[in-house]
């Protein structure tokens, strides 16, 4: 009799420690060699100014199951810009713009993320840059998830790979370099490409 009253609460205990492994979603983290952050920037109306930064890491939780996204952070090195023309990547670096030795990262971080469709995200969240943090928000696609192809014999990298696209304007963060004459744009549209490992 004992025994058959003690039996159910132990497969009740078993199930309940299992439930929050089950659960808890994966973590991923940014494969430093395949990411790619580019921006977009007019310069006095003739045509936009394509640039990137060339160094960022990041990491995030993704639970594939429920499509759940939390826990975004991508840091970007303010100093890795690049803009294919040497004077004014070093402009770009100075205070006029990123001022990088004073502010070396511009970090994005969100919470959660809103599942719009299938493979589409809405992610709400914080760019901070120049000391100060404005909202902004990505719209992201869920590319694919997969084993990779290019790993070793012995382990072979389970992989996420999405794009994501947002804008912001730096007059919000106290960038106004150019603003006022329309030299240089205020919207900077942000292109976001990256694989993901889950560790």
């Amino acid at each position: 009799m004992r025994t058959a009253f003690l039996l159910p609460l132990a497969l009740s205990a078993q199930l309940l420690a299992l439930a929050p492994a089950q659960a808890q979603a994966a973590k991923y983290e940014l494969d430093p060699d395949h990411i790619s952050i580019g921006f977009l920037v007019d310069h006095i109306g003739y045509a936009k100014v394509l640039g990137m930064f060339r160094s960022a890491r990041g990491s995030y939780r993704f639970d594939e199951a429920t499509a759940t996204l939390t826990e975004v952070r991508i840091e970007v090195e303010t100093a890795s810009v690049f803009s294919n023309q040497r004077k004014r990547d070093e402009h770009l670096k100075g205070p006029d713009f990123l001022n990088s030795g004073e502010f070396p990262r511009m970090v994005f971080t969100a919470s959660s993320a809103k599942r719009t469709s299938d493979r589409q995200f809405e992610i709400q969240g914080q760019l901070e840059l120049l000391g100060k943090s404005q909202p902004l928000t990505l719209q992201a696609t869920w590319n694919k998830s997969a084993e990779s192809p290019m790993g070793g014999p012995l382990r072979k990298p389970y992989v996420m790979g999405v794009s994501a696209r947002g804008s912001f304007k730096r007059s919000a963060y106290g960038m106004a370099y150019g603003v006022g004459n329309g030299w240089v744009g205020d919207e900077v549209p942000l292109i976001i490409e990256f694989e993901a490992v889950r560790q």
